[in-house]
């Protein structure tokens, strides 16, 4: 397995998806029944090869990650070659984490207390495979707007 299986909840979300992938194996609700009960190897491996199918979309897709600590933060711009990363981080008393320090972060961005670091850096592994990494690691996928904020304010300093 590539990645890791999806969570129950994730396969309940995903259920049209998982019969329309189970019926392009030629497996119908009562083949498949049957799977689970007489086989729970194969239907795990059925469901270990979908679940690397969903990854794989959803990671081929990604364009931004971000992940939040009380006093930092990590900003990632996904391409495909390589990777972009703004750390802020913040030696004042506030907390990310909780919407008056996030908002504070925004209004504040000038701070002297705030440090912007950037690099960038080809994938070491395949593209998707470092950014699954990313996010069992805590980072989040987003729309991108914080790291463009903080790019275009970072890019000014530069």
């Amino acid at each position: 397995m590539k990645y890791r299986q999806l969570t129950k909840e994730q396969f309940e979300g995903l259920h049209k998806e998982f019969a329309r992938f189970l019926a392009s194996q030629n497996i119908d609700k009562k083949e498949w029944d049957a799977l689970k009960k007489e086989k729970p190897e194969v239907a795990e491996d059925e469901m270990n090869v979908f679940s690397d199918v969903v990854w794989d979309d959803v990671l081929t897709r990604t364009e931004y990650l971000e992940h939040f600590s009380p006093k930092m933060v990590n900003l990632f711009k996904c391409e495909e070659q390589e990777i972009h990363r703004i750390v802020i981080t913040i030696a004042k008393e506030v907390n990310v984490l909780e919407q008056e320090g996030f908002e504070w972060l925004l209004k504040n961005a000038q701070d002297e207390t705030i440090e912007y670091l950037r690099g960038s850096k080809a994938y070491k592994e395949e593209r998707n495979t470092e950014l699954f990494d990313l996010i069992e690691k805590g980072s989040t996928i987003s729309k991108g707007e914080l790291y463009e904020y903080f790019n275009r304010l970072t890019s000014k300093e530069s």
